[in-house]
């Protein structure tokens, strides 16, 4: 891939211009994050769908926290890759940018990104399930599920279940931001989970350049202004090298 023989992309990227990335569960893949989903996430012969749900979590509480428990210990085992790497590079190059992701699986922020909107949540995060107020209580479940020390509600993770709506501060900010944007990156992302998927259309709405990074093509591919066929780990990092190459001579 050579981005950069595309003049256009290289005076997108330069501050003061606002850059925006979109990021997807394809820029986790070379680290090997679970899916959790099919036969081999199956737990216990439950599926996602049946545990990470509000209405599981009010019948079952310490049955959906022992699978989150499980699914952070599994989680706690992988390391972010070049792709999450290539993404702290962007923001120190450019400081009029921001990361949007759909994953909860927080390689971002381990990696070293600092401005994240966060979509979906994190895996790693707790609130209250009733006055939805951030927790850092410890989740070990030897004494039941914990309590909200504000509210007295349960503990539950910050995550988004099937049934929920996004966060609303999160998608608020994920559409200014692409309302601003003059170049907007997806990597990684079907383009099929709403409302996520209606960002880069958003940004292309509003003249922001549209590069798309995925594996096979998606609805953005026709609407994009380049389209990269490649995996995240591979990519991006060879578009890093090549803005460098620019920028330093």
């Amino acid at each position: 891939m050579n981005m950069i023989e595309n003049k256009t992309v290289i005076e997108k990227f330069l501050y003061p211009n606002k850059v925006v990335v979109l990021t997807g569960a394809g820029v986790s893949a070379a680290s090997g994050v679970p899916t959790f989903r099919g036969k081999e996430g199956l737990w216990k012969k439950y599926s996602p769908e049946e545990l990470a749900n509000p209405r599981a979590f009010i019948a079952q509480p310490e049955l959906v926290w022992e699978w989150y428990l499980w699914r952070r210990k599994l989680i706690s085992k992988v390391k972010p890759n070049f792709a999450h790497y290539a993404l702290v590079d962007l923001e120190e190059m450019n400081s009029n940018f921001t990361l949007i992701t759909q994953n909860v699986d927080n390689l971002h922020r381990e990696a070293g990104s600092t401005y994240i909107i966060e979509l979906h949540g994190n895996l790693m995060k707790n609130r209250c399930f009733d006055c939805n107020k951030s927790s850092t209580a410890d989740v070990r479940l030897e004494n039941g599920v914990p309590l909200c020390d504000n509210c007295g509600g349960l503990i539950r993770p910050d995550v988004v279940w099937f049934g929920e709506s996004l966060p609303l501060q999160a998608f608020q900010s994920a559409r200014i931001a692409a309302n601003e944007s003059d170049l907007f990156i997806s990597v990684g992302t079907s383009g099929l989970v709403e409302p996520a998927a209606s960002l880069p259309f958003l940004a292309k709405a509003r003249g922001a350049y549209i590069i798309e990074i995925n594996t096979e093509e998606t609805p953005l591919t026709s609407q994009s202004d380049l389209f990269v066929q490649d995996s995240a780990d591979i990519a991006l990092p060879d578009f890093i090298k090549q803005i460098k190459l620019v920028i330093n001579n």
